[in-house]
C-alpha cells in the first residue's frame, strides 16, 4: 500500500444528497453503487443519509450490488427525534439481515450536541452496535465536550466549510480541535467543505456565478491529524492547514513530506486508526480527480 492510500483509504463518505450537489436519492444511489465497482473504490467509505431517508434509499436501491459480500455501509443522520431515528435504524438493518448477512447496514450515526450535558444525553440514547459521531462547535475550547465524548463511547465530527464564507471555521481552531482529538484518544471525521486536495480559493458551489473563498484542503486536514498523532504542535498545524502549495507536499510509495516533517506509512496507517476516520463530500470523483491534476494520485 502506498503512503496516499493509507492516508485515504476509505476516506470519503460519499454525501450527494447533500448541498452543494443536492442529489434526488435515485442518482446518489446510482452514483456510490457506480463507485462500488470503479478502479478507485478503495477510498469510497460510507453513504451518508438522513434517517429519515432510509425507507425512500430501500426504493431506490432495488438490488444492491456487492463486492465479496460485503453490504453497503451507511451513516445516518440523526434529526429532531434522536430514539426515533434509532429505532428506524435498527428496523432498517433488521430488513437487511438475511440469512446471517446484511445487504446494507447503517452501523455509524451522526448527530450534533453544543454542551457535555447534551452529548451525555445522546450517546446514552445510541446502542453499542452503532458507533456515533457527535459534531460540536470549535469556536470555543473543545476540550470538555471532547472528554464528554470520550466517556460515552464517541467520536467527534467538525464542520469544514459550507456554502457561504461564514460557514469555515478558523485554521487555529480547527488545529486546536485536531490536536485536542489526539490528547483525547477520541477519533474524528470532518464534513464540508473539503472538495479540493490542498487550500486554496474555490467556488463554494457548482453554479457558474457561485461566491467564491478560501476552503480546506483535505490532504491539509488529514496530514495535520496524522501529524498530530506524532506530536506536532498546534502553531505547526495551524501552518500545515494554512498550506497553499500542492508543491511543499511530496508524496512518494513509502512516505509523505511536508516541509521537513516526514510521515512514512506505519505512521500513516496508526494516525488513521486513531485519529481521522473519514470526511464527508458530495462529491466522490472531484476530490480523487484533483488528487490526480496535481500529480498525487
Amino acid at each position: 500500500m502506498t503512503a496516499l492510500r493509507a492516508l485515504l483509504a476509505g476516506s470519503i463518505d460519499y454525501a450527494g444528497l447533500f448541498p452543494p450537489a443536492g442529489l434526488g436519492m435515485p442518482a446518489a444511489v446510482d452514483n456510490y453503487a457506480h463507485y462500488l465497482r470503479g478502479d478507485r473504490r478503495w477510498a469510497l467509505g460510507r453513504f451518508v443519509i438522513p434517517a429519515a431517508r432510509l425507507l425512500e434509499f430501500e426504493v431506490a436501491s432495488g438490488a444492491l450490488p456487492h463486492a465479496a459480500g460485503e453490504p453497503w455501509r451507511l451513516s445516518a443522520l440523526l434529526g429532531a427525534d434522536p430514539a426515533g431515528d434509532i429505532r428506524a435504524i435498527s428496523e432498517f438493518n433488521r430488513h437487511h439481515a438475511t440469512d446471517g448477512a446484511s445487504t446494507a447496514l447503517a452501523d455509524v450515526v451522526e448527530a450534533k450536541a453544543g454542551t457535555v450535558a447534551e452529548i451525555e444525553v445522546l450517546l446514552s440514547a445510541v446502542p453499542a452496535h452503532l458507533q456515533a459521531y457527535v459534531e460540536i462547535p470549535v469556536d470555543g475550547d473543545p476540550a470538555p465536550l471532547l472528554r464528554a465524548i470520550a466517556s460515552g463511547g464517541g467520536r467527534a465530527k467538525i464542520r469544514t466549510g459550507g456554502i457561504t464564507a461564514g460557514a469555515f471555521p478558523l485554521p487555529g481552531d480547527v488545529a486546536r480541535f485536531i490536536h485536542d482529538c489526539v490528547s483525547s484518544n477520541v477519533p474524528f471525521k470532518a464534513t464540508a467543505g473539503l472538495h479540493h486536495p490542498v487550500r486554496g480559493d474555490y467556488a463554494f458551489t457548482y453554479e457558474p456565478d457561485s461566491p467564491r473563498g478560501i476552503m480546506f484542503g483535505f490532504l491539509n486536514v488529514f496530514l495535520a491529524a496524522a501529524f498530530a498523532a506524532e506530536g506536532l504542535d498546534v502553531a505547526t498545524l495551524v501552518q500545515l492547514l494554512e498550506e497553499l502549495s500542492a508543491a511543499s507536499l511530496t508524496v512518494t510509495p513509502n512516505a509523505i513530506e511536508w516541509r521537513g516533517h516526514r510521515l512514512g506509512v506505519a505512521a500513516i496507517e496508526a494516525a488513521r486508526a486513531r485519529t481521522i476516520v473519514s470526511f464527508g463530500s458530495c462529491s466522490f470523483t472531484e476530490p480523487l480527480g484533483d488528487l490526480v491534476a496535481l500529480g498525487k494520485l
